[in-house]
């Protein structure tokens, strides 16, 4: 069959209306686009995965299981415990120290609310040094190779999309890797899939030759690791521990040592970090158990009741926010990645999607949602761990999230809430170590000065008076 009976034999006559008048590069423009995505997922295939993404989003709204806070034995805190996070901190550094350790970034959003048509972490959140995340987040990474000593520079997979992959490349170079080594700085993209119509039946265009595609979601991750190969890599540079974020998290802490140490000390295989929900109202994802296995739970699928239940400590039961932020064994990656990438389930989101009319030659730019789009969530692999091999560490918000997410202005978990979350945390640290910092005065401390507050003795007696001093 050729590419155009294949897509006619799924229903998608409708892709062809124009074809005729089409000049005869642009004919095999059309046809090789299209082939391209038939090497991702047959049209076939598609219309079925949406219809079953429907169907479960109908079942999900209807049944949402047991739901359980995880067992003691799967979740721990270090706020307010320095011995747990002291032990923890030296197993993780002896990983990174004989480069054990690897980092993921997820990086593939443009900064379209933030009024930018720029990758994100090209962002610049109004720092006094004006820095970019890309930039905060890469030199976190020359401190702590400064500060375990490691042998080898931590290896950085930074997953891009179509839209950013370029751009994301060419902001590294310009600004000569930030100080890291090109050699330790990899670029991968992730998948895209195709958009359908409110029914889930029919393929979209956004232009004459091409189709309506987005990425695939942060559940992409996986498949991403699989067609680049990032096992193998892995496996020839001695990685056995993985360090997963966002790049809008200003404050994560890349290869965090003592998330690395807590999964290594309890044999977790995958393991994630949790901040505490700030009040039984807030709408944030939580790691819980269904039915006894580890999962994600929504906000909208906890009674009133469920979410203000507390424990014996006063705290609430269910409390442990999900950031996105994530360890896994490479040991677990060999294993399940083929089983991941062939079994996840997909999720629906409607939305409003620009078209281009093949029947009137016209772009369409709705008012209305007009479309589905289809991704996949990267904790939907949680409940395929067995539950003792899964681990939960909750951290200190205040130290370790602040995520960019709205333009400025917005209400929250905008670039007002992330400068002021990276300088307050500088600034505490600083005072910590002996400075005296005066009133309603923040210092920008770099991270490439200090990581977790180490390194900033040398100001200890020292008065900063000025707003917006920055340390490097």
């Amino acid at each position: 069959m050729t590419v155009v009976d294949i897509y006619k034999a799924a229903g998608q006559d409708q892709l062809f209306d124009h074809f005729d008048t089409l000049t005869e590069n642009d004919k095999k423009t059309f046809i090789n686009n299209l082939e391209v995505t038939l090497k991702r997922i047959t049209p076939q295939e598609l219309i079925s995965d949406c219809k079953n993404a429907i169907a479960q989003a109908a079942e999900t709204s209807k049944n949402s299981g047991a739901i359980e806070a995880l067992p003691d034995t799967s979740y721990q805190s270090v706020i307010d415990n320095p011995s747990a996070q002291q032990t923890y901190n030296e197993l993780g550094l002896k990983a990174v120290n004989e480069g054990q350790v690897a980092v993921i970034l997820m990086a593939g959003g443009q900064g379209t609310r933030l009024g930018s048509s720029a990758p994100k972490g090209c962002y610049d959140i109004g720092l006094p040094s004006h820095k970019s995340l890309f930039q905060i987040q890469a030199e976190k990474l020359l401190s702590l190779q400064r500060m375990s000593k490691t042998r080898s520079p931590i290896p950085w997979y930074i997953m891009t999309s179509k839209p950013t992959h370029e751009s994301t490349e060419q902001f590294f170079k310009k600004h000569s890797y930030f100080g890291l080594q090109p050699s330790q700085v990899t670029f991968f993209s992730q998948g895209t899939l195709p958009a359908l119509d409110l029914k889930g039946e029919k393929l979209l265009l956004s232009s004459p030759t091409e189709l309506v595609e987005s990425p695939d979601g942060n559940g992409g991750l996986y498949r991403a690791i699989k067609d680049n190969d990032l096992l193998k890599d892995f496996k020839i540079k001695g990685i056995k521990h993985v360090y997963m974020y966002c790049v809008d998290n200003v404050l994560s802490k890349l290869a965090d040592p003592v998330f690395i140490g807590f999964a290594i000390k309890h044999n977790f295989e995958l393991a994630t970090k949790a901040v505490r929900k700030r009040d039984a109202h807030e709408s944030v994802g939580l790691i819980a158990t269904k039915n006894g296995k580890p999962c994600v739970i929504e906000y909208s699928e906890i009674s009133p009741k469920l979410a203000a239940e507390k424990d014996k400590t006063g705290l609430l039961k269910l409390r442990a926010a999900n950031i996105v932020n994530h360890y896994y064994s490479v040991d677990l990656l060999n294993r399940e990645l083929d089983n991941w990438c062939d079994s996840m389930p997909y999720h629906i989101a409607r939305k409003k999607i620009p078209i281009y009319d093949n029947r009137t030659g016209q772009y369409i730019k709705p008012t209305e949602p007009n479309g589905i789009k289809l991704e996949q969530f990267i904790f939907d692999v949680f409940p395929s761990v067995p539950l003792n091999n899964f681990g939960c560490l909750e951290v200190d918000r205040s130290q370790e999230f602040s995520p960019l997410k709205n333009g400025p202005g917005s209400t929250n978990d905008n670039p007002e809430t992330s400068r002021a979350a990276y300088l307050q945390l500088g600034t505490s640290r600083l005072s910590e170590a002996g400075a005296h910092v005066e009133k309603d005065i923040h210092v920008e401390v770099s991270s490439k000065l200090s990581y977790a507050g180490e390194n900033l003795s040398q100001y200890s007696g020292q008065t900063f008076s000025e707003d917006g001093t920055i340390l490097e």
